[in-house]
């Protein structure tokens, strides 16, 4: 495919790669890709600042005392009831069940294997974004759109399945949020939005392919906290159909409503990306996160154990309620949450157990209207298939109407911290420690998404745990035994807990950076906005610069 803007390699000057590509990904990262990319940074790099340090703004208002709220200035978008979302797009109009992974080969292979509806490659949260993951990922996926994919490990093959009765999950891909930087391709002296990396090298290469396959250049839109930042998406969309000569509208982004602002902004989300999108979904655990990190300098927003805060709790239940009422009025699809475990195979009994509760879980999605779910694991496959077979006998249930009739959904009811029965406890500090001490150490080693106590763990649980015990340190949090919940409580359980996972673990670990940068955080020493930007650096290995001509 050659760009229509015959002048793209002097766009290529100011652009510098600083890590290595190998012969295997020089086909990637080709000029036209590249030219591409320097484009939309010196179109938009500047607005995506405006718009996090509109977040800080928010942010400050927020501690300050004003809490969010329906935005006044957009209820015309709200209250009009005759604009919608565009129809539904080739390869998306049945998702009852989307599995979810990182990008490794291996993944990439047994998710499009898998069954299921969709899978959602993600270059977010279950991936760390060290050079080799985003290079490797980025080769995969232009192979798994070209159903290309064979891989061997330990005298194991992997192939793809092709068999023509067989269906192909639709491949959606999460690029990163707009936080994130990508250090290792700078344009003129800068570092580029690690998002509009992920967007712009997966979409010039895969674009035109993606259609000839039979689906499109689909996304899913993470991290937003404003339907500015959905706008600015839409404009990205726009100028890069526009680019290669691809029809507007051919993109398509599903938008994780996970954060508590994006919640009170879900019409207007839908609005900005009316031509190009496809959904909203319940992004549970960053949801969590975000709800007591926008909410942190409030005591009477104390949330109990993680392990408390179900989809059950009324905040969390009213969420869910108003994205389906939301979506389904705009005629998207409502995607339900993730489901996180993973066999436990040497107990059989508990396995059952994890599974039943797994459908109880997706049999409450389904009843409240969502038209899909997440896995993490294709063993769960067959499992939620048959609840959302059972219970939505068409595609999807857009037009179906509620089981229960819809009644308004209040800013109190979204932002209403009691959790029945929810507590403190010892043990859900330590769990927390235990999680997030886990998942930095391995995120350290390139690795981000891991199995802890049978759940599959990324950056959203991590980042739950941390805020958790930092709350509650700030706030002098009481446990249900009565002990307030102190720095030296933290310091201590930490001390505990570390050196029995450093102790058991295997030489060449990384639990003592990891110690280094979640104790300060727990100890409400200093708060992160995200553990993501903390530990960047330590997974950057910057080289010398190459010209992107030379490549």
């Amino acid at each position: 495919m050659s760009s229509p803007f015959p002048q793209t390699v002097d766009k290529l000057k100011g652009v510098q790669i600083l890590g290595p590509i190998p012969q295997e990904a020089k086909h990637i990262f080709n000029a036209e890709a590249l030219g591409l990319l320097a484009t939309l940074h010196r179109s938009f790099n500047a607005q995506r600042k405006l718009l996090l340090a509109n977040r800080k703004e928010q942010q400050k208002l927020r501690d300050s005392g004003v809490l969010p709220d329906f935005l006044p200035e957009t209820a015309h978008i709200r209250n009009d009831p005759t604009w919608t979302g565009p129809p539904l797009a080739k390869g998306l109009q049945d998702r009852r069940v989307e599995i979810t992974g990182p990008t490794d080969r291996k993944m990439v292979i047994n998710a499009l294997n898998s069954g299921v509806a969709t899978y959602m490659a993600d270059f977010e949260d279950s991936l760390t974004p060290a050079w080799k993951n985003l290079v490797e990922g980025q080769v995969n996926l232009y192979d798994g759109v070209r159903r290309n994919l064979e891989f061997e490990t330990n005298g194991k093959k992997y192939k793809l399945n092709l068999d023509p009765k067989r269906h192909i999950p639709t491949l959606i891909v999460r690029p990163r949020g707009w936080h994130l930087d990508e250090k290792h391709v700078l344009v003129d002296g800068e570092p580029v939005s690690g998002g509009i990396f992920d967007f712009a090298i997966y979409f010039y290469n895969n674009a035109f392919e993606s259609i000839k396959q039979g689906f499109g250049p689909y996304f899913y839109l993470p991290k937003m906290e404003h339907h500015l930042e959905a706008k600015f998406w839409n404009d990205i969309f726009n100028f890069s159909q526009d680019y290669i000569g691809l029809a507007r509208g051919s993109i398509r982004g599903s938008v994780l409503i996970e954060t508590l602002p994006a919640a009170f902004q879900m019409d207007e989300i839908i609005y900005q990306l009316r031509q190009h999108i496809a959904g909203l979904n319940c992004g549970r655990w960053d949801y969590i996160f975000s709800y007591i990190k926008s909410l942190r300098n409030h005591p009477e927003f104390i949330l109990p154990d993680r392990s408390s805060v179900t989809m059950s709790a009324p905040f969390m239940s009213s969420y869910v309620k108003l994205l389906v009422n939301t979506c389904h009025k705009r005629q998207v699809h409502a995607l339900g949450g993730m489901a996180a475990q993973i066999p436990i195979k040497e107990d059989q009994e508990r396995n059952r157990l994890a599974l039943e509760n797994v459908a109880k879980d997706k049999l409450r999605e389904v009843t409240a209207g969502c038209d899909s779910c997440w896995v993490a694991h294709p063993a769960l496959v067959p499992v939620v298939l048959k609840v959302f077979n059972e219970h939505m006998k068409g595609p999807n249930q857009i037009n179906v109407p509620p089981k229960v009739p819809y009644t308004p959904v209040t800013a109190r009811d979204l932002l209403s911290p009691f959790v029945p029965g929810g507590k403190i406890t010892e043990q859900g500090i330590r769990t927390n420690i235990i999680i997030g001490l886990s998942y930095i150490e391995a995120w350290l080693r390139n690795v981000g998404c891991v199995p802890i106590n049978y759940l599959m763990e990324d950056a959203a649980t991590a980042e739950v745990s941390r805020t958790q015990i930092w709350q509650w340190v700030t706030h002098g949090a009481t446990t249900d035994k009565g002990v307030v919940v102190t720095k030296d409580l933290v310091k201590r359980l930490l001390n505990e807990e570390y050196n029995k996972l450093a102790g058991s673990a295997k030489p060449g670990n990384k639990f003592k950076q990891a110690l280094k940068y979640f104790a300060p955080e727990a100890t409400a020493e200093r708060y992160n906005d995200f553990l993501t930007t903390l530990i960047y650096d330590e997974v950057t290995t910057i080289g010398r610069a190459l010209p992107a001509e030379r490549l």
